[in-house]
């Protein structure tokens, strides 16, 4: 089978990797992946990988890497503060006997979306099956029904028997063939982050990390190096869209006015360690967030979408693990239909992937919402009601998280 994916993220890699791992031995299938930028795309903020998420990358080879590398640092829990009072709740990852969560165990890992690709790529590297072309701009996308054929802008042609849109909430794959009228709309929301040197002798006060409410956003504040000599910071607020997007580039770049911004919508913490570290933190970037439409197409008959190029919603702590689950239930649907004889078409296997997904990306996009919610401007009385239900959203979604943390989506049903 030979197959064609779209985007050098994380969605195109572990796609790669789990279609790979889950092939039949005698029937690996030819996978040429090809990315728009000439070069991978390391720049951006810290992740949080869940105990689902490294239970995947583990899986498919791509945390040995990240280990021996000592990239990112561990996360027993997340700790969540008023910064007008203090801790108010925490998130744990510590498990039953304090080793993590699930069998095997697994806690949480905070670590710069540049290792985490640099992990999966070296992974990849490893299996020669597996093509990677840097520098193709997607122009056009024919499907009929026996194969789907890409066209670049340097005139070149791929054809594959399937293609798989791994390229992001602004995908191409989707804009011009599944779905072209399904677009990103902005969230209201904008992600800003940066990088501090820790002050020498400042004392913070959270262990591993920390999410820290105020009446006009949230910042997130966690170790993501085994030194603990760095702090990655990441604030989400409510902020008016720009109409160009180089927009946000340009005021990122005004990085006294947002530091300005930032200290204005923190002022009043009683938590000491937040005023240093925005003070410290450089290289501040602006990341606007966009969603999609809750429900959508996902799939044509010989094309599906994958990742945030399929469901792309704001983030609420397991957004990378959602994308690695996709690929790896993807890759088992696709080779199960192969190994009961490829009975039908391969849009059987799409819709029951489709089946087995949909459900979990619905509440996922649900809790979602919340978060966008808990991070909006609001006033003395609302910001208080809203430090109120937190704790007991945490209490009342930590059975459907632990469910999640523990889940192997390598070994579950698929129903066929």
């Amino acid at each position: 089978m030979d197959i064609l994916i779209l985007g050098g993220g994380f969605a195109g890699f572990t796609t790669a990797l789990s279609l790979t791992k889950f092939a039949p031995p005698d029937q690996i299938p030819n996978i040429t992946l090809f990315e728009i930028s000439p070069e991978p795309r390391t720049r951006g903020g810290a992740v949080n990988l869940t105990p689902n998420a490294l239970r995947l990358l583990d899986h498919l080879g791509a945390l040995t890497v990240i280990k021996e590398n000592r990239w990112g640092e561990t996360i027993n829990a997340m700790e969540v503060f008023n910064i007008y009072t203090g801790k108010i709740a925490e998130s744990s990852f510590r498990g039953p006997n304090g080793k993590g969560i699930g069998n095997p165990p697994y806690k949480a890992l905070r670590i710069t979306r540049g290792h985490t690709l640099l992990g999966i790529m070296e992974a990849a590297e490893k299996h020669p099956n597996i093509k990677v072309v840097f520098g193709k701009k997607t122009t056009k996308i024919d499907e009929t029904d026996e194969a789907v054929t890409l066209t670049f802008s340097d005139g070149s042609t791929a054809k594959g028997d399937i293609l798989l849109g791994c390229d992001g909430i602004h995908s191409v794959t989707r804009l011009k063939h599944v779905e072209p009228e399904r677009k990103a709309v902005y969230s209201g929301i904008t992600n800003a982050f940066g990088y501090a040197k820790r002050p020498e002798g400042l004392e913070v006060h959270f262990e591993c990390a920390s999410l820290n409410f105020c009446q006009r956003g949230m910042i997130l504040c966690s170790f993501f190096e085994p030194t603990h000599s760095k702090v990655y910071i990441g604030g989400l607020m409510e902020m008016e869209e720009i109409a160009d997007r180089d927009g946000w580039t340009a005021y990122a770049s005004e990085q006294k006015q947002l530091k300005a911004d930032f200290a204005d919508r923190f002022k009043g913490t009683v938590l000491p360690a937040i005023d240093p570290l925005l003070e410290a933190a450089d290289d501040f970037y602006l990341w606007p967030v966009f969603t999609l439409s809750k429900e959508g197409k996902w799939a044509t008959n010989r094309t599906m979408l994958l990742g945030d190029a399929a469901h792309a919603m704001p983030p609420q702590g397991e957004s990378t693990g959602i994308v690695f689950e996709d690929t790896v239930l993807f890759a088992r649907c696709l080779f199960r239909w192969v190994e009961l004889g490829k009975k039908g078409t391969v849009k059987d296997a799409f819709n029951q992937y489709e089946k087995l997904r949909r459900h979990r990306i619905a509440v996922a996009y649900d809790e979602s919402s919340k978060v966008v919610a808990t991070v909006k401007d609001s006033g003395w009385l609302g910001h208080k009601i809203k430090m109120a239900i937190v704790p007991w959203f945490l209490w009342w979604t930590s059975g459907y998280r632990h469910k999640h943390f523990v889940e192997d989506v390598t070994t579950s049903d698929l129903g066929f």
